[in-house]
């Protein structure tokens, strides 16, 4: 012996170390579907490394940020860690395919290149390219956009009266939600934070691609806000002569029909910048100055410090600019704030 003592050295790979991170928190797999929303099939591939059984790089890359929050990790290790095995495995397969090759016996082919059998060759190149392209453009026209929704679950129950819409489709396609346009990144992945309203939420999410072709899913979310609201009237009722020496700004906004789209900015901030949906009900506060823009205006009804004033708008066209501060004084119920 000469005194060292051997000592094997693993590295865990993305899935080993997944899993050991999963097992540290005693969480099985089923409880980290439901946090995270990804279906318990997609996280055992990606425990046990089947990658071939994943979606494409867009959507895993999704899984593992929304992984990486439930085990409490950085987002940006786990997709490194992706990233570098996915390229350890292309070499991998490259280096397997030249080995093959070596392995072949070499043979002297007798063809001769000549002119005329370049030529042709070329034009032969140029016909099967022209057929590829059509035969894509069929394809495209003859597919429906995909869309899949990283976030909420169908059937999931909110406390609150919003939640965030999340999910990946084609970056050229419009997609729609209960009618509603919604912006599409250039990655093609979108969030929007929606406004509910008491009780059940139908959510119709629609993407469509330039030929037309749809792709439509369906959303049941309930949300419980009604019984919050109601346990804060008492509260709301006792403070309203205390915010009224303060001179404090309360608005309620309240959307009926829906969805539209609405954006607040209070005191300076954007505090909301999202879509209601009908019968949604927002409240907001504060201290100097609060600007209201929303989609339709005929369709937002607005309470400022419990005074009803009915819709932003006769027009049921967009209205921009409702501005109202501590000073602010209405002349009718439906019109808008006058200084």
């Amino acid at each position: 012996m000469n005194g060292f003592t051997k000592k094997s050295v693993g590295t865990l790979t993305l899935g080993e170390k997944l899993k050991k991170l999963r097992s540290d928190k005693r969480t099985s797999i089923g409880e980290a579907s439901r946090f995270t929303k990804i279906q318990p099939a997609y996280l055992e591939y990606l425990e046990e490394g089947l990658w071939e059984k994943l979606p494409a790089d867009v959507y895993v890359k999704g899984f593992l940020r929304s992984y990486a929050d439930f085990l409490g990790v950085d987002e940006k290790i786990l997709i490194r860690l992706y990233e570098r095995e996915k390229e350890i495995r292309a070499n991998l397969k490259k280096n397997e395919k030249t080995d093959s090759k070596k392995e072949k016996p070499i043979n002297i082919s007798p063809f001769i290149f000549t002119p005329k059998k370049i030529l042709i060759s070329a034009i032969t190149v140029l016909v099967f390219a022209g057929l590829f392209l059509l035969y894509n453009e069929i394809n495209s026209f003859a597919n429906a956009p995909s869309l899949v929704i990283l976030n909420p679950q169908d059937k999931s129950q909110v406390d609150g009266n919003s939640i965030y819409i999340e999910g990946v489709t084609d970056k050229e396609s419009l997609l729609y939600m209960n009618n509603q346009p919604i912006l599409v990144g250039d990655d093609g992945r979108f969030r929007e934070n929606l406004t509910l309203q008491a009780g059940l939420n139908n959510i119709n999410i629609r993407s469509i691609n330039k030929f037309k072709k749809e792709t439509t899913q369906n959303l049941s979310i309930q949300s419980n806000y009604k019984e919050q609201e109601e346990n804060k009237d008492s509260t709301a009722e006792e403070n309203i002569s205390a915010d009224a020496q303060l001179k404090k700004i309360k608005i309620e906004i309240r959307v009926e029909p829906g969805p539209v789209w609405v954006n607040v900015e209070a005191d300076g901030s954007i505090v909301f910048d999202g879509t209601m949906l009908s019968g949604a009900v927002q409240s907001f506060e504060g201290d100097e100055k609060i600007i209201i823009n929303s989609g339709r205006g005929k369709a937002t009804f607005v309470k400022f410090n419990g005074q009803d004033l009915g819709a932003l708008s006769l027009d049921s066209g967009a209205v921009k600019g409702v501005v109202f501060t501590p000073e602010t004084k209405i002349d009718s119920p439906v019109d808008k704030p006058k200084n």
